[in-house]
């Protein structure tokens, strides 16, 4: 996995998404990501060349899968992210993926076409991600952004602040509720949504980690962290 440095949530949540598996290992390395917003300043942290020389650090663990475990081409745009997994396996032979990426391939393999979206993101940056999903075939139903920026308060982010907005995002009825952000705690509060809602949750770091199992040939997740990816 490639982390953004300012992430203090996917990996401590990832072990536990994972439990007492003793079948896989997942190994991290980190770029210098620090804020999200709508500029250049902001863009320039996710630059293929930084993630390319992360991706070649992972390379010599002997991984059989490499993730960029970030959003960022939900805003950024999948293509940014299609060739960025290229580049990565181009440069390491090894099969690569994005958290964008693997949301795209878990709407597909569930059938989902309508999404509510919950981010700790801004109002603006939700409205990139619904664009860049639509030209997908993906119909955002309703959303809710935090309005934050900057990355490191994501993850302090608490359950009783989501759940309100989680609730009246699945009185939409959509197809799934995502929780995108790999600094998001969303996994913490799947069950109970999807238990009291009826309404499929993915959240970011269940999904790359799903998507990462499943090029790998391994076992998937439990139902508990999504129902989707079980």
């Amino acid at each position: 996995m490639i982390v953004p440095s300012s992430n203090t949530c996917l990996e401590p949540q990832t072990y536990r998404i994972l439990g007492n598996r003793t079948d896989v290992t997942v190994h991290f390395t980190r770029i210098p990501v620090t804020r999200i917003a709508l500029d250049d300043s902001s863009d320039r942290q996710f630059d293929p060349a930084v993630m390319r020389e992360a991706a070649r650090l992972l390379a010599t663990a002997d991984v059989d899968v490499i993730a960029w475990n970030g959003t960022s081409g939900s805003w950024l745009g999948s293509d940014h992210d299609r060739e960025l997994v290229a580049e990565i396996t181009d440069a390491t032979g090894i099969p690569a993926t994005t958290s964008t990426l693997a949301y795209l391939e878990a709407f597909r393999t569930s059938g989902t076409e309508r999404m509510a979206l919950f981010t700790p993101y801004t109002e603006d940056v939700n409205r990139q991600i619904i664009a860049s999903y639509e030209r997908e075939g993906i119909k955002t139903m309703d959303h809710r952004a935090l309005g934050l920026s900057d990355n490191e308060s994501f993850a302090r982010v608490t359950d009783d602040e989501m759940l309100p907005g989680s609730r009246e995002l699945a009185a939409a009825a959509p197809d799934a509720l995502i929780y995108l952000c790999t600094n998001l705690y969303g996994a913490n509060i799947t069950a109970e949504i999807e238990d009291s809602t009826g309404v499929a949750v993915l959240d970011s770091v269940a999904v790359t980690l799903w998507h990462a199992l499943k090029l790998a040939g391994a076992p998937l997740l439990e139902p508990r962290w999504g129902r989707l990816l079980a």
